[in-house]
């Protein structure tokens, strides 16, 4: 199915942001500076690709189906599972992002770890949640939903991506993440 190859393949993406993210907080548990121009490029990442774009197919689309068409199960799974951990993903962000503006302001150690914090708990939650689509909710969706429901979530996930070809969103935050990961994996 396309959409669900799609969205597997944009976690392989996140899951590079995870990366960067853990190795971006390691070197500041090493005693290196704390990078904030590469933080808020993480920041615009998540939220721009991971969340608006990813997260905006997944609940606008798929969740919306999934809610639509296939009953109690789809909606807890959904509203009390995906979507709480969406927001929690989000809350994160914010976190982080409080942290690192603290930082910059006055660069004390608290705000150090504020930055620790926020980027490895949304690195930790990513992880699971990511599994758990690909694994579970993915898969359920697939052998659930009718034929037509599947074509149609392809369909609008094939215009969401034309639009989002247009907006240049796989060009430009894709370029940020190679950026990033030149410098947080070198090895890759």
């Amino acid at each position: 199915m396309y959409s669900i190859e799609l969205m597997v393949k944009e976690h392989e993406n996140i899951l590079k942001l995870i990366e960067i993210v853990k190795n971006a907080c390691c070197q500041i548990l090493d005693g290196g500076e704390v990078n904030t121009d590469d933080f808020e490029k993480m920041i615009l990442f998540a939220r721009n690709y991971a969340d608006k774009h990813h997260h905006g197919k997944e609940e606008l689309i798929l969740f919306s189906k999934m809610t639509e068409h296939l009953g109690a199960i789809a909606e807890k799974l959904v509203n009390f599972g995906m979507l709480v951990e969406h927001d929690l993903g989000r809350l994160h962000m914010s976190e982080l992002e409080t942290a690192l503006n603290n930082y910059k302001e006055d660069p004390k150690t608290i705000y150090k770890l504020g930055i620790i914090a926020g980027a490895t708990g949304y690195a930790n939650l990513l992880t699971r949640h990511i599994d758990k689509e690909n694994n579970a909710v993915f898969t359920y969706a697939e052998r659930n939903l009718p034929s037509e429901v599947l074509e149609s979530v392809d369909k609008l996930v094939r215009d969401f991506e034309k639009e989002a070809e247009e907006k240049k969103v796989h060009e430009t935050y894709l370029g940020i993440l190679e950026e990033l990961s030149k410098k947080y994996c070198p090895s890759k």
